[in-house]
């Protein structure tokens, strides 16, 4: 730790904080724009940013491959898309904590023939305690880094032969959180005490250091890759979570956040703007191009956590 603090300490500016909080106060630039017959595929589209991002899509001409956990709401979803906007829409169901699912997922959408003009890695989650998968992997961990990791990697056949893509990160400015970077000896929190917010803001962080790898893999294929902060928006995010969370959640973060359509105008801004069709490695907030902290911007971090990737996912048993 105190390597990591003599590290990234003298990188730091108050210039940083400043611009994130004046882009609290933005509204998303939005794209007029129609986006029809394109592919959209969508991951945890039955509530909240990314049910408003699936009918945003939808309203403007998309075909959608939503994933999500729960049948019965997705056939809802699926149902009330095809009724309300008559676009194609379907579902794959699956548990994206779990390394089968996950690369079940990967494999369906590899097969499809259509390009897949807009992927948007939007499942996740908050938990006050550490939870573990029946596949022994920490639950924050496996969603938000290990799934959009895998599925992404698992796609670049498809995107070498069809010379198309932007892939959206759904992140969350809670990187942050992680001041000093990760562990990359504790990645899942198993020798550490567990905080909800700092293991929810490492999740992020290795998100976004993903993100700088997969970009230069990715740009020989004309393809792209960003992250996003949706803004402070209305989400179940931690309805799990104990009493004290769930009063905390109902009377001070939902009292204060927006419609969670302010985030779908900004996914749709990002995937669909020809602004942005060169852009790539770029975090926003919501629309707005938005410099990251020091230890999110360490490609040697970036390196080590793939090594270490690599190693954990040769445990398991699951290719690179």
């Amino acid at each position: 730790m105190s390597s990591a603090i003599k590290k990234y300490w003298p990188q730091y500016k108050w210039s940083n904080v400043f611009a994130m909080i004046n882009n609290m106060r933005r509204q998303p630039t939005r794209n007029p724009e129609p986006f029809c017959d394109r592919l959209v595929v969508l991951t945890g589209a039955t509530s909240g940013i990314g049910y408003y991002t699936a009918r945003k899509y939808a309203a403007m001409g998309a075909h959608l491959i939503m994933v999500n956990r729960n049948r019965e709401k997705s056939e809802l979803v699926r149902r009330e898309i095809a009724e309300e906007f008559g676009t194609p829409a379907e579902y794959i169901i699956a548990d994206l904590a779990l390394l089968e699912d996950i690369q079940r997922v990967g494999h369906c959408i590899l097969s499809r023939e259509k390009p897949v003009d807009v992927l948007i890695h939007n499942a996740g989650l908050h938990l006050q305690s550490r939870q573990e998968t029946g596949e022994g992997l920490e639950v924050n961990f496996a969603i938000h880094y290990l799934c959009p990791l895998l599925i992404t990697r698992m796609l670049m056949p498809k995107y070498q032969r069809d010379r198309t893509g932007r892939i959206i990160l759904v992140s969350s400015e809670a990187y942050r959180f992680a001041v000093w970077g990760l562990d990359l000896e504790d990645l899942q929190w198993k020798k550490r005490r567990y905080s909800g917010i700092k293991a929810y803001g490492a999740g992020k962080l290795a998100q976004i250091l993903s993100m700088h790898t997969l970009a230069r893999e990715l740009a020989p294929y004309n393809v792209t890759i960003n992250a996003m902060h949706p803004g402070m928006v209305q989400t179940e995010s931690g309805k799990d979570n104990g009493r004290l969370y769930q009063w905390y959640k109902r009377n001070i973060i939902d009292k204060y956040s927006a419609s969670p359509e302010v985030s779908a105008e900004a996914l749709y801004y990002l995937g669909a703007s020809p602004k942005l069709t060169h852009t790539t490695d770029v975090f926003f907030h919501l629309t707005t191009e938005e410099e990251l902290t020091p230890p999110a911007r360490d490609l040697q971090a970036a390196e080590a956590l793939g090594k270490r990737t690599r190693e954990l996912l040769h445990e398991e048993g699951v290719a690179w």
